[in-house]
C-alpha cells in the first residue's frame, strides 16, 4: 500500500457506514439491548500491582458489593498511585455512573503520564458497566465496524543490522501488516560527519535510509512501515526527513512525533512540518483530550492522529477524539505500551472508530504476557490482528497467580504496592502537589529496572523483580 492509499483509504467509504456525529456527551452506558441496569452497585475499593515490564504495567482493580470486579491500567512507565490517590472519589460511588465520576476526577490529570490515573478509572469503569450490563465495552461506546482490529509492533532502537533483522523477522512470523521501527541519533552519532547540532546531515540522513532497507529487505514491500524517535528536530530538517523518506526505496508510511506536542507553538511547528513533506506526519501520544487535539485537527497540524488511550482520556474520550478527527477526514492509529487490559481497552475503542488504521503492541519480546488473562483466544495476536470479543466487559479476566511471579521489585517503584495490597493510606483526599512531595509520583517517567524479555541478541533474560 503507498503512502496516499494509506493516508487516504475508504474515506468515502467509511462515510457509506453511517456517521452518527460525536459521542453523546451523555452517560454512555444504556445500550437499548442491555439488561436492566443493576440496583444498588456500589464502588468499595481500589486496588493496585505494578508488573515488571519494558515500561512496566501499573495495573488496578476496582471493586464493587456485588463481586464485580473493573480492570484497568495506568499507562506504562506511569505511577500505580495516580490511581490510587482517586480511592476518596470512587468509594460509596454507583460505578456505572461513569461520566460524572470521570468529571470529579479530571482536575486531578494532565498530559503524557500524568493522566494515567484517570485513564485507569475509565477503562475500569467501562469494564464494570460492561460486566454489570452483560455486554462488551464496545457497545458501550458505539456501533462496531469491525471484527479485528489490525496490530503494529513497534522495533526498539537496535544498533546492529543483524539484531534488526531478527527482530523484524519476529514480527513478521506473527502476520503483520503494520511495523515501526526507531531512527535514533545513536544510529548515527558515531558516523563522522552524519549528524552537526544533533540534527542528521544528508549523510545521516542516507544511514538512517540504509535502516529502512535492512528492515524492508525482511518485510517487504506489500506492508506498512513508519518511524519514530528521530532527536529534537526542527522544521527545516523535520521536512528534509519526510521528503527523503518519500523515496520509494524507502517507502516510510509515516513520520512520528518530529516536534513533540511539549514544544512551544508545536502545533503550528507541526502543521509546517505536515505541509511541506511528501510522507505524512503522526502524532499525540502525549495529549490529554479532546480539547487538546483539537487545535491539530483543526489546523491541519498532523496526517494521522495517534493517541495513546491510556493518556488521552480512556476509552471514551478516545471515541471522542477519533470521531472528531473524522469530521476532518482524519485517520487513526493508536500508541500502546500495555498489558492485555489496556490492549483490550484499545481493541474495543478501535472496534467502533471509522477510519481507524492500526494499533500498537509493544510486547513482542515479552512472551509471558498473553498469560496474564484468560477469556479470549491465544496467542492474542492471530494472523497480525486481534479480534474483538464479544463477551461482557473488556472480555478477560486477570490471572493473580501470573502476575505474582513478574512483579516489579517495590525498590524500583514510588509507591511500593505488591498484589492488590489494600490500599488504606488512600482512603483521605491527596492533592498531586502532595502526592509528588510524599514521593508517590515521580517525573515524566517511573524509572524501571530488570524485566523478563528476550533480548536485542535474541536470548530470554529470566531477570527482574520477584520471578
Amino acid at each position: 500500500m503507498d503512502r496516499k492509499s494509506f493516508l487516504r483509504k475508504s474515506v468515502l467509504g467509511g462515510a457509506a457506514l453511517g456517521y452518527s456525529g460525536l459521542v453523546s456527551e451523555k452517560s454512555l452506558i444504556s445500550p437499548k439491548d442491555a439488561p436492566s441496569r443493576p440496583s444498588g452497585l456500589r464502588i468499595t475499593d481500589i486496588r493496585g500491582a505494578t508488573l515488571a515490564a519494558i515500561y512496566d504495567f501499573p495495573i488496578i482493580k476496582i471493586y464493587t458489593n456485588q463481586g464485580i470486579v473493573g480492570l484497568g491500567e495506568v499507562r506504562d512507565a506511569g505511577w500505580i498511585a495516580q490511581a490510587l490517590m482517586l480511592k476518596p472519589y470512587l468509594v460509596g460511588k454507583d460505578p456505572l455512573d461513569i461520566e460524572p465520576i470521570l468529571m470529579s476526577i479530571r482536575h486531578l490529570t494532565g498530559p503524557g503520564r500524568y493522566a494515567g490515573g484517570y485513564c485507569a478509572v475509565d477503562i475500569a469503569l467501562m469494564d464494570l458497566a460492561g460486566k454489570a450490563l452483560g455486554v462488551p465495552c464496545w457497545k458501550l461506546l458505539g456501533d462496531k465496524v469491525r471484527d479485528k482490529v489490525e496490530i503494529y509492533a513497534d522495533c526498539p532502537t537496535v544498533l546492529k543490522q543483524e539484531n534488526l533483522k531478527s527482530m523484524m523477522k519476529r514480527r513478521q512470523d506473527l502476520g503483520l501488516k503494520h511495523y515501526k521501527i526507531d531512527l535514533t541519533p545513536p544510529l548515527i552519532k558515531n558516523i563522522e560527519g552524519a549528524i552537526v547540532n544533533n540534527l542528521p546531515t544528508r549523510k545521516g540522513l542516507e544511514k538512517w535510509g540504509e535502516h529502512v532497507i535492512t528492515a524492508r529487505n525482511i518485510i517487504g514491500y506489500d506492508v506498512n512501515l513508519g518511524a519514530d524517535h528521530f532527536g529534537n528536530m526542527t522544521v527545516e530538517s523535520g521536512i528534509e526527513l519526510g521528503n527523503f523518506m518519500a523515496d520509494p526505496k524507502y517507502d516510510l508510511a509515516y513520520i512520528e512525533d518530529v516536534i513533540h506536542f511539549t514544544r512551544f507553538n508545536a502545533v503550528n511547528l507541526n502543521r509546517q512540518i505536515t505541509a511541506g513533506s511528501r510522507t505524512p506526519t503522526l502524532n499525540g501520544e502525549d495529549i490529554f483530550s479532546l480539547d487538546n487535539f483539537k487545535p491539530w485537527m483543526e489546523q491541519n497540524a498532523i496526517s494521522i492522529i495517534h493517541p495513546d488511550l491510556l493518556t488521552s482520556g480512556g476509552m471514551i474520550e478516545t471515541k471522542k477524539i477519533a470521531d472528531y478527527a473524522y469530521q476532518y477526514g482524519i485517520r487513526t492509529m493508536m500508541h500502546c505500551a500495555s498489558s492485555p487490559i489496556g490492549v483490550m481497552a484499545n481493541v474495543h475503542t478501535a472496534a467502533t472508530i471509522r477510519e481507524f488504521i492500526s494499533l500498537e503492541s509493544h510486547t513482542i519480546e515479552m512472551p509471558w504476557v498473553d498469560d496474564l488473562v484468560t477469556g479470549i483466544p491465544k496467542p492474542i495476536i492471530q494472523n497480525g490482528a486481534i479480534t474483538v470479543p464479544d463477551t461482557p466487559g473488556l472480555g478477560i479476566e486477570f490471572v493473580d497467580e501470573v502476575a505474582e511471579k513478574y512483579l516489579r521489585d517495590p525498590k524500583y517503584l514510588a509507591c511500593k504496592t505488591g498484589l492488590f495490597d489494600p490500599s488504606q493510606e488512600f482512603d483521605t483526599p491527596i492533592t498531586m502537589m502532595e502526592a509528588k512531595q510524599k514521593g508517590l509520583i515521580g517525573g515524566y517517567h517511573q524509572t524501571g529496572g530488570p524485566w523478563w524479555h528476550i533480548n536485542d541478541e535474541g536470548v530470554y533474560e529470566n531477570q527482574g523483580g520477584s520471578n
